[in-house]
């Protein structure tokens, strides 16, 4: 009878523990003290760039990484795996765990470097410069400029002449660096390369062949072009510069002779 009431001692003492136990955890998980099982992803695999890629690389594996992307989010082109994206060369910049879409990769076909940055077409031009030319080694890839030519068709100074031939041209590359540097650090180079249509193409290889260029930097929000007309040397002296010959505002006097036959006298005004 003894062994009876403690066997039945035990069996309450373990219901109550495991009652006291379920109440407890309830409890806990109710108040985010212990974490409730992860419940699977309903996301979308999209293949994102593993790191900063420059303009013109072209992806390895080592550059592609697989992640989870909410559905409702998912941009437009998206790749779902590496082996739609390796082999293919960068348009643009990517930055570390950025999408890599279609819009931003060539075909594999077409490699990687500058030649997948040239939109259908356009042309790139390369011109020579000197720290003047490239405006202090300030016009970097990305930038946009004016170009100007001086030309002189004859050998007289005056008739020198300067003039705005192309306007907003975007600059592809500086040397031989495709990037811009994040921090806008000048380069010194000797060619800058800039992104032309046909027509400003032979434009832009006629001026550097008969006069000398010069680019002009410009803001790269400012998309206007103006009107402007050439100037002259000659032009650059002012009205005030030549001699002034002043009025005194007397009375002109006139010549003239007197003559004198015999005792009589005449006078003849010119």
């Amino acid at each position: 009878m003894r062994r009876r009431r403690i066997l039945i001692a035990l069996v309450l003492a373990v219901v109550s523990g495991i009652a006291a136990a379920y109440l407890a955890l309830g409890y806990l998980q109710r108040t985010n003290i212990v974490p409730t099982p992860a419940v699977a992803s309903s996301g979308t695999l999209v293949a994102v760039a593993a790191r900063d890629l420059a303009m013109g690389t072209v992806l390895d594996p080592a550059d592609v990484e697989i992640v989870d992307w909410p559905t409702a989010s998912v941009p437009v082109g998206y790749a779902r795996s590496a082996d739609e994206v390796v082999g293919r060369g960068l348009i643009t910049t990517v930055s570390a765990g950025e999408p890599l879409l279609t819009s931003k990769l060539a075909s594999k076909e077409a490699g990687g470097g500058l030649p997948i940055v040239i939109p259908e077409g356009m042309r790139a031009v390369s011109v020579k410069v000197d720290e003047v030319i490239g405006v202090a080694g300030f016009v970097l890839p990305g930038t946009r400029v004016d170009v100007l030519v001086t030309l002189n068709p004859s050998a007289e100074p005056e008739l020198a002449a300067t003039r705005v031939i192309l306007q907003n041209v975007q600059t592809l590359a500086a040397g031989q660096t495709i990037q811009r540097d994040q921090d806008g650090t000048p380069q010194t180079v000797t060619v800058i390369t800039l992104l032309v249509t046909p027509d400003q193409a032979q434009k832009l290889t006629l001026a550097s062949t008969k006069g000398r260029i010069q680019l002009a930097l410009r803001n790269t929000l400012d998309m206007e072009e103006v009107d402007t007309t050439a100037i002259r040397a000659g032009n650059l002296i002012q009205k005030a510069d030549r001699p002034v010959v002043k009025k005194t505002g007397k009375r002109r006097v006139r010549p003239q002779v007197e003559v004198y036959n015999g005792a009589k006298r005449s006078v003849t005004t010119f």
